[in-house]
């Protein structure tokens, strides 16, 4: 697949964040409190999809795995400790400069690749993730097939994105942006996708869904798993069999 998905507007936007994603109370303060329930959610589904046992402490030895839209590696440094091989791409070269630099000072051995997805050499991967990326590019159909290629036989895919409600209008965009818990300019309400959408979109790559639950905030926890998808939920898919 050739189709371009980058969006330059966006890669430039969040380039500009790239010297600041690793500070937790910094602009990325959000992926920050985000990630360990993302964590625990792609935990739980490889343990389903391999039926891995949950105290296995590296549960991905062995396994190839791909992480799209991967920033300054916020997951891709704890999918490396999991045990997987690890590449990421992102369209921002500043973010993976700073990726680079971090897996180096951890001393993490992690493939970084700057462009399009569809610009890194053929390959397969056991796992392929994209958090909060399909909502930032060109063209979201081009973009599931693309990481559909990258799965392999008997993989796994884990997806999460906001949705598209009324909800998410006020407190993702108008609200979250007005206060400063996310940076100006980073959602485009017009480009969320909801579940039925995105689950079509899967469909059409020849991918079926297995799970999907919401990711709601929490007074006591930050966020959580489960419950409402008003605001955003995560998606498990594989090949159809």
């Amino acid at each position: 697949m050739t189709t371009a998905t980058i969006h330059p507007h966006e890669a430039a936007h969040f380039g500009a964040l790239a010297a600041d994603w690793w500070d937790p109370h910094g602009s990325s303060a959000m992926l920050h409190r985000l990630n360990p329930v993302r964590l625990r959610y792609i935990r739980e589904q490889l343990d389903a999809h391999w039926h891995v046992d949950a105290r296995e402490r590296h549960p991905l030895a062995g396994k190839r795995a791909l992480d799209v839209g991967c920033g300054a590696g916020l997951l891709a440094e704890p999918l490396a400790r999991l045990g997987a091989a690890v590449t990421g791409v992102d369209a921002a070269p500043e973010n993976i400069a700073a990726a680079k630099d971090h897996a180096a000072g951890q001393g993490l051995a992690i493939a970084y690749h700057a462009g399009e997805l569809s610009a890194l050499p053929p390959a397969t991967f056991d796992l392929v993730t994209s958090m909060e990326v399909v909502e930032h590019v060109a063209d979201p159909a081009a973009f599931i097939g693309e990481l559909a290629t990258r799965l392999a036989s008997g993989g796994l895919m884990i997806l999460s994105t906001p949705n598209r409600t009324t909800l998410s209008k006020l407190l993702l965009v108008e609200a979250a942006e007005r206060i400063g818990a996310v940076p100006r300019g980073t959602h485009d309400w017009d480009r969320f996708l909801k579940p039925a959408e995105l689950e079509t979109l899967l469909d059409d790559a020849g991918l079926e869904v297995v799970d999907r639950t919401g990711l709601a905030p929490s007074p006591a926890r930050g966020f959580k798993l489960g419950g409402s998808e008003a605001l955003n939920y995560l998606i498990a898919a594989r090949r159809k069999k």
